[in-house]
Order: structure tokens, then sequence, then C-alpha cells
């Protein structure tokens, strides 16, 4: 009787206290396309809210690999025999992101030149310092007691250097690279898409249409892509006039290509994910590689060197035909075995620019997350009309304080300008634009912050980091005007643009291919045996799998 009394209830309507029950039937949708949060429909054609539903992962853009992120142990725990005490251990965790397979090349490099120069014409006396500001400091080579004439002339253009390491730039170059990298893949991709013709990205480079493609700019005001001529250069999406113009929701614009963080760059030449010993997680891992010596101690190619390093004094590659690492300065990429990720010559070859500023502590009481010294947070500047303000002909070059020009933007990107207070007021997270000297620099670093303003500090020597301050420029006429720091009291060459760069090279000893060790250079100086490869984020989830899996179960 009473299970025909639940069976009456659950089958018709009875209205009991103001309240109507109905079923039990289950409400909403499972369609992907339709909202669950208010039931309506998404990517209708007849318009509303658009959204790729069908997104499943970020792709892998090319020359990267993907890494898996997690937590590691930063820093040397084996004995520091240089007594520099700036890579003590610390325990971190880093997210998924992805890293070049091997690093730059003088041919990526070359196309990055020749893009340059289609696109800017060094002839055009607006256009000249950006085409030489890109060009790599080939006098790296020489050398007041030695014949390397050779490179100087040949290193950066013969074929026969193609899948060479680049060297001779800097830091800035080395970014700059990264930024003109992320346009020209994401510019390929929408062209995939349809949302760009099959040769919108070579017409910039003939001259058949004025400007170029910049991915910040195309998100936030397309139209004035290509200089204000995107209509004529749209694919087969313009017929649908919801979807003329991808968007960040489109998930086909990919993450900026970048430097990788001193924290990444570490994690990924360790390689932990190919061994579950104790002792590499919690640091005891010498070289990328496994083991405690730098020969392979396999069967298959026992004896060989696994990397290519400064054997000893005056020896650069060992004796010719038998103990040799095949190469005497830089090797072509790929020379050697990469490590369990995948990456190759994440020891030795060249060393490689990393994010971060230097500073000899890690301060890991406040991040242990993705850390990284170097934020400076800018916001995209807003016009008169309310859009974005757009940089066409109005390029900013800076003089480096070694006298090269350098440009800071490229014509048809986005202005920049730091956050304010519009951004800041209240928040705990961060409190202003540059960040670059928190907790060890600024000025509520010193020990003298309480006694002194930061203009008292630096007159009386005590700041923190009293680094010298010299001023470089050029008159209108080209000349150089330098102004040097003659003060006798700067006590440190360390400041917020010195950075970090990693790993040992083609002129370093063994000791250096430690994952774990750090040097720092000025960021606008550049050296024969510093490269650099890029690095991307990655967004969503964690790791890079087919079948995900919820709390044990698959997913749907």
């Amino acid at each position: 009787m009473k299970k025909q009394f639940i069976k009456v209830v659950l089958s018709f309507a009875v209205i009991a206290g103001g309240f109507t029950v109905t079923s039990c039937k289950k409400s909403g949708s499972t369609s992907k396309n339709v909202s669950r949060a208010t039931g309506w429909k998404i990517n209708a054609k007849e318009g509303g809210f658009q959204f790729n539903t069908d997104f499943k992962e970020q792709e892998t853009a090319p020359g990267l690999v993907f890494i898996e992120g997690g937590t590691f142990t930063k820093g040397k725990v084996q004995d520091d025999v240089m007594h520099d005490w700036n890579n003590t251990p610390t325990a971190q965790h880093v997210q998924s992101f992805y890293m070049d397979e091997t690093e730059v090349t003088n041919v990526m490099y070359l196309e990055y030149l020749d893009y340059l120069k289609s696109v800017y014409p060094p002839e055009n006396p607006k256009y000249t310092n950006i085409y030489k500001g890109a060009l790599p400091d080939t006098l790296v080579w020489r050398n007041r007691l030695g014949f390397n004439e050779t490179m100087t002339n040949n290193y950066l253009r013969h074929p026969a250097y193609a899948e060479y390491p680049v060297v001779g730039v800097n830091w800035v170059q080395a970014t700059q690279f990264a930024e003109w990298r992320t346009d020209r893949v994401n510019e390929i991709m929408l062209e995939r898409e349809g949302y760009l013709s099959e040769d919108a990205k070579y017409q910039a480079v003939t001259g058949e249409v004025q400007g170029t493609f910049s991915t910040e700019a195309y998100l936030n005001r397309p139209e004035s892509v290509y200089n204000g001529q995107i209509d004529s250069l749209q694919g087969k999406k313009k017929k649908d006039s919801v979807n003329t113009y991808a968007k960040r929701s489109s998930g086909i614009i990919i993450p900026e290509y970048r430097l990788p963080t001193e924290t990444e760059w570490e994690y990924a030449a360790q390689a932990n994910q190919g061994t579950r010993e104790y002792n590499n997680y919690r640091g005891r891992k010498k070289y990328p590689w496994e083991g405690d010596y730098t020969r392979n101690g396999q069967r298959v190619g026992r004896g060989d060197q696994l990397a290519n390093f400064k054997q000893g004094k005056g020896d650069y590659g060992g004796i010719a035909g038998w103990s040799d690492d095949g190469a005497d300065i830089t090797a072509q990429v790929m020379s050697y075995k990469p490590n369990d990720l995948g990456l190759y010559d994440m020891a030795g070859n060249v060393a490689e620019w990393v994010a971060d500023v230097y500073r000899p502590i890690v301060d890991d009481e406040v991040s242990d997350f993705n850390y990284y010294r170097g934020n400076i947070y800018m916001k995209t500047a807003i016009g008169e009309d309310g859009k974005v303000n757009i940089l066409r002909d109005s390029i900013v070059y800076d003089t480096l304080p070694n006298g090269k020009i350098v440009a800071m933007n490229l014509p048809g990107e986005i202005k920049m300008v730091p956050v304010d207070e519009n951004e800041t007021y209240l928040r705990t997270n961060f409190s202003s634009s540059d960040n670059r000297g928190y907790r060890d620099g600024d000025p509520g670093s010193s020990r003298f912050f309480d006694r002194f303003s930061d203009e008292e500090q630096e007159e009386e020597g005590k700041k923190m980091y009293n680094s010298p301050k010299h001023k470089v420029e050029r008159d209108s006429a080209g000349n150089l005007i330098r102004q040097y720091d003659k003060s006798n009291n700067r006590t440190t060459l360390i400041n917020d643009e010195v950075r970090v760069y990693k790993g040992g090279s083609w002129r370093d000893r063994a000791y250096w291919l430690d994952p774990a060790q750090r040097r720092y250079l000025p960021q606008y100086m550049a050296t024969d045996y510093i490269g650099f490869r890029c690095a991307m984020s990655r967004v969503g989830s964690k790791s890079k799998t087919k079948n995900k899996t919820v709390r044990g179960k698959k997913a749907k």
C-alpha cells in the first residue's frame, strides 16, 4: 500500500501548502551548445554568445615540446665550491608549459631579420634602426690574441652554420624575437582556420599591403590590423557575419612565445619525469642526464661525451679521432642525445638567457609557485575615442647603455602604459607596476629605509643595490653622448637590468653544466657563448592526455 502511494505522488501534480510538485524529471540540458546557466543557445546563428565549445586542449605550437608541471627542488644541493651562495635550494612548483626543442638557430633568426628587412626597409630613415637594432653582434667572436675572423664573417649567415645556435643576441633582442614569432604563428593559425586569406601573411612581406599583423592589436581592435586593410585579407569566415574575427574565446589564438623563467628552465633541464629516484626529486641530479659523469656509460656509444663543453685548459673538444666531442665552438643542434623530456642541449653548446632579473637570493617565502622576478604590469592605452590606442608610425626607440639603438615597438602594435592606482587600489597581491625589486632592492628592502628617503640613501651610498648609473644617448646627428657615473659610493653591478643566464656552454667547464648553476649579465650585452630558446605557457589542464579522468572515472 505504501509503495503504491509513492508512485501516485511521483506521477501526478500535488498542490500542498502553495507549492506544486510535478515530477522528479532532471532539469537543464546536456547539450554543449546550450548554457547550463541560462538555458540560452550558445553559438546560435541568430547571434548572441559565441564560444568554442569544441575546444579539447592547447595545440603544441611550432618548435615546442610539452613539459608537464610539478614540484622540484630548485637550486644546488651539492657543495658550492665557488662560494657564490646564490642558488641555495628551495622547493618550487611549476605549472605545465611548453619549451623549444632546441636553441633558436641561425636560420630561425635569419628568417626574423629577413622579415624585418622586407616589411620595414632599412633604406627608409624611419625604419633604419628597426632592422639594425635586431642584428646580432657578430664582433663577439673577436679576441685580442686569437684568430676568429672566420666566425665573425660567416657564423651568422653561412649555410654551414644554419642549424647552429644563434649567438651575439642580447636579452632585449631575444625577447623581441619571441614577440615577432608569436605574431607570425598566430597569423598562420588564423589562415588555417579561415579567418585570414591564404596569402595574407605574404602580402605584408611583398609590400602589397602596408602594415603587418599584431596579435594583441587583432584581439583588441581587429579592424586596425594590416594598417586598416584587413577586410581585403579575410578568409572564408567572412561569409559568417557572426564569426568575422577570431577572439580569445575562439581558442585559436595561442599564448605568446617568451623567454622561459629561470624556474621553468631549471625544471626542464633536470627532467625528473624520466626517473623516480628520491635523490633526483630532492635536487641531487647533477646533469640533465642520468649519472655523475659527462661520458656515455651505455654499451652503445660508450665513452662518448654527452654535451659540448670545455674539457680543460686549451681543450675545447678533446683529442681528434678518438676522444672528441665533435665540436670546438658551438655544435649543430641535436648533435647530442636529448634529456628525458626530449629537449636538446640543456647542458653545453651555448648558455641561455632566461626571463628573470638577477638577485642573489630566491625569495621562496613570498612565492613557491611559478617563481619569477621581473614582473612589470602594463595595460592597454585607451585613446580619446574610447578605443585601444594603436601605434602606427610613432616608433619608440631606446638607446641601450652600449650605444645600440633598438625599437621598443613595431608599427601597428598596441600602446602599453604602466598600471596605476585604478588597478592597484586596495589590492593585496601587488601595489605597483614595476615589481622587479620587490623585497630585494626596492626602497623598502633597505635596512636604512626607516631613517632615510630613497634619494638620501642614494647620496649616502646606503641603498641595497646602488649600481652605477651611466647615461648614454645619441644626439640628432647620431653621435654618442656618454655620461659616466663617477661616484665612489657604488658597491655592486646588480640592478634591475641585469638578467640571469643558465647552463654551461662550449666555453665552460663541466661545473657549469649543472642545471642549478646561475650567472648574470646586463640585458644589453651579448657574447659568443650565450643563446636562447623560447617557452610558452599552457592553458587548461595540467597534463596532456587524450582520455582525461574525473575522480578515477573516465570523463564523458
